[in-house]
Order: structure tokens, then sequence, then C-alpha cells
């Protein structure tokens, strides 16, 4: 079971989230750039725990920030997409803008990673194999075929897994 099977019980929890971010005038799109701004907070942080910088950074405290920051960039993503069920301003436009905007905090988080442990290799690897399996899931949607979102690891499941990964790796580095 991935964590996409879970999105009904999420979308049930978002609820208050989407009445807020409503009645303060949130955009749907204005939610995703939030949430792209957490991920480039992500990305930062797991880059300066592993790297000394001036005196800053080389902290594995920053790992368990990174990870809340994951968690954040996780939860508005959900929060964009039903607020703009609610608003009843769903479009194709926007969900183009929500995937391009998703893979762009993909490759910052995983790029923070990387760079905080010196592998870029590794997050070269990474970064690619995430933006293939969105294309091809893209590419399937183009053709006439079904998308799948989840699929064996979909986005979700990445998001826990560097978020409880970190979490872990702040307790233990």
């Amino acid at each position: 079971m991935t964590l996409d099977a879970l999105r009904p019980l999420a979308e049930r929890l978002l609820d208050p989230f989407v009445e807020a971010a409503d009645r303060v005038g949130l955009t749907p799109d204005g939610v995703s750039i939030i949430a792209f701004g957490f991920a480039i907070l992500a990305g930062v942080a797991y880059a300066l725990a592993g790297i000394e910088v001036s005196g800053l950074g080389g902290d594995p405290r920053l790992y368990a920030v990174g990870a809340g920051f994951v968690v954040l960039n996780g939860w508005m993503d959900l929060l964009d997409g039903a607020l703009a069920r609610q608003q009843g301003v769903d479009s194709m436009a926007g969900d183009l803008l929500d995937h391009v905007i998703d893979r762009y905090a993909d490759i910052v988080i995983i790029a923070g990673l990387a760079a905080g442990v010196e592998g870029y290799l590794l997050g070269f690897l990474a970064v690619t194999g995430v933006v293939m399996t969105s294309y091809l899931g893209t590419q399937a949607q183009a053709v006439g075929l079904d998308r799948v979102y989840g699929g064996l690891v979909g986005r979700a499941d990445r998001l826990a897994i560097i978020g409880l990964v970190t979490a872990v790796a702040a307790v233990y580095t």
C-alpha cells in the first residue's frame, strides 16, 4: 500500500485548513508557491546540516528542521488541490502549475540532501529518477492512458521517506 491510498483520509483532515485558507483569501496557486518555499527551506536545511560554512551548518539537528519543512511542503501540496476544488477554480492549468512546482520542489529537496552529504552522483540519479517517473506519467496521460499518481513510490511516499529518514538522522548523527 502506498500513502496515496490514504488521500481520502488526508483530505478529510484538511477540511479545517481549507476553510481557514479560504477565509484568509489564499488562492490555490498561492498555496503552491508557499509549498515550494517550504521545499526550498528544506533543501537549505539539509545542505547546511552536512556542510560547515563560516560557523553555520554542520549541525545534524538541521535534518530535523529539514524534515519539518518536507512535511509542511507535502501538507501544503495537498491543501492547494483541496482549496482549488473548494473554491471551484480547479483547472488543467492549475494542475499543470502544481505538477511543475512539485517537480522543482523534489529537485530542491534532493539537491539539498545531496549537497549536505556531498553525494552528488547519488543526488543526480535520484533527481533523474523522480523527474523521469513523473514525466512518464505525464506522457501516459498525454496519449490517453490513465495517470497513476501513487505508483510503487509516489510523491507522498517519497516525502514521507525523506522526512522520516532525515528526522532519524537528526537523532542518530
